[in-house]
């Protein structure tokens, strides 16, 4: 038996009786109620346009900010506790970032192509190598937490309409898109730390992609 107790963050935290621990978490959207974990990729390049205008209109002050947190989350792959984290030193000089990813214990090395150089470049202008990328304006020594990302990103996405984004969208677009385009999935493995090409597959929504597309002109007797 569950009860609701109370919202956090637009979800309903339904909590069980006995053992008083979170069961699941349900957002209601204009499209019916999402739970937590339904955390889908941004398929949709024209969206990802209009998240990016929508966070920079709704950021204020930190504006900058939280567009390169986009920028860099969906661009980089990396996991938004290892992306929140970074410092000027980790992404201003070379051509790799490198970090230690704090799920795992391994190191990561990524590419950073001109493109990319360019918007880092862009952002870190003027800030001292030991700042945070995304640094909080309550607490300055540290960067914003992942619930503050996570709003971050779902006002966006609600002004955007898309309503099944979170945190892990970064990661799983970039992993997305990716693949749309090269469709090279032992490469995108490697970049995940992934074991299986299933479990790629599966992080980044393809596999309901698969099973869409299959059923898109599925119809049996008469209409």
């Amino acid at each position: 038996m569950t009860t609701i107790d109370y919202y956090f963050g637009g979800f309903v935290l339904y909590y069980n009786r006995r053992s008083y621990r979170c069961t699941y978490r349900m957002r209601h959207t204009p499209f019916g109620p999402k739970t937590a974990y339904d955390i889908q990729p941004i398929r949709d390049p024209a969206k990802i346009i209009e998240i990016q205008r929508h966070i920079v209109a709704q950021g204020g002050n930190h504006a900058d900010r939280n567009l390169f947190m986009f920028q860099l989350g969906i661009n980089s792959g990396l996991r938004v506790s290892d992306l929140l984290w970074l410092t000027v030193r980790d992404v201003r000089h070379g051509e790799h970032m490198v970090t230690r990813e704090l799920k795992t214990g391994k190191l990561r090395r990524f590419f950073i192509n001109d493109k990319l150089r360019k918007v880092i470049d862009r952002y870190i202008a003027g800030m001292d190598d030991d700042d945070y990328l995304f640094a909080s304006q309550r607490f300055p020594r540290l960067p914003i937490d992942r619930h503050h990302a996570y709003r971050i990103l779902r006002y966006a996405g609600d002004a955007a309409g898309v309503y099944d984004i979170g945190t892990h969208s970064l990661r799983k677009t970039f992993g997305y898109h990716h693949y749309a385009r090269y469709r090279d999935i032992v490469t995108l493995m490697l970049i995940f730390n992934h074991s299986s090409q299933e479990q790629t597959l599966d992080y980044i929504g393809w596999t309901q992609r698969i099973v869409d597309e299959s059923l898109a002109d599925f119809f049996l007797g008469e209409l």
